[in-house]
């Protein structure tokens, strides 16, 4: 879309803040204002936009706020982008204020809602959706701490408090459930299932899988077929 490449570099020379959410951080990168900035985007992308943009600091966080580009890979990274942005340009008050009566109302929408997912504080939806953005090659903790600006004693305590497991336990569920439906709806073999749910080996995902399901992954139903 070169009217687009036009449009974007004119914008930025003018200095204009830009963003992209989702997968909008390629087309911004295609037009050459994402050099040397840090961005946000869908895991599906990062490789494309990779070899596109190669001056563009590509990071696994759900969103990054990186003077005035702003881009969010996910739809709860979107939320915490504007939060800080709004903390940027006002200040901590307005952000928590937001926060808070944003919390209020998750409080009150799930006592009808169902999911686990929206019982959870912004914060733990971050760190859960870094996690959910990242199987094939996961974080470490240290990595999902500076990415979720908390610190590692923090995230356990949010796991804890809020779903009652560990962070490496929860992580090791994210991956073990997505290699089932992979198993179950796909034609990938066993080990090429291990390999996008970030397992080094077929041994150890076999091992991790029967732990989870009382039986190895070559004996899954393939619902697919």
């Amino acid at each position: 879309y070169p009217q687009l490449d036009r449009l974007l570099d004119d914008s930025a020379a003018h200095g204009m803040a830009l963003g992209g959410l989702w997968n909008g951080a390629w087309f911004l990168g295609r037009a050459g204002v994402l050099d040397d900035y840090g961005c946000s985007i869908h895991p599906e992308q990062r490789a494309s936009l990779s070899e596109r943009s190669p001056q563009t600091r590509i990071t696994p966080a759900s969103f990054t706020l990186d003077r005035d580009r702003l881009t969010a890979a996910s739809p709860n990274g979107a939320m915490e982008l504007m939060l800080g942005l709004v903390r940027r340009l006002y200040g901590d008050g307005l952000a928590e204020g937001v926060e808070e009566i944003l919390s209020f109302s998750g409080a009150r929408y799930r006592q009808v809602g169902p999911g686990a997912k929206k019982s959870m504080s912004l914060h733990l939806r971050t760190i859960v959706e870094l996690m959910e953005n990242n199987l094939e090659e996961t974080l470490s903790l240290d990595q999902l701490a500076a990415y979720s600006g908390r610190s590692r004693r923090q995230i356990d305590r949010l796991f804890q408090a809020q779903l009652g497991t560990s962070p490496r336990r929860y992580y090791m569920e994210l991956r073990i459930t997505k290699s089932r439906r992979l198993l179950q709806y796909s034609d990938l073999s066993v080990m090429e299932v291990a390999v996008a749910c970030g397992f080094v080996s077929v041994s150890h995902f076999s091992k991790c899988y029967a732990a989870y399901f009382g039986y190895p992954p070559s004996r899954e139903q393939r619902l697919g077929e």
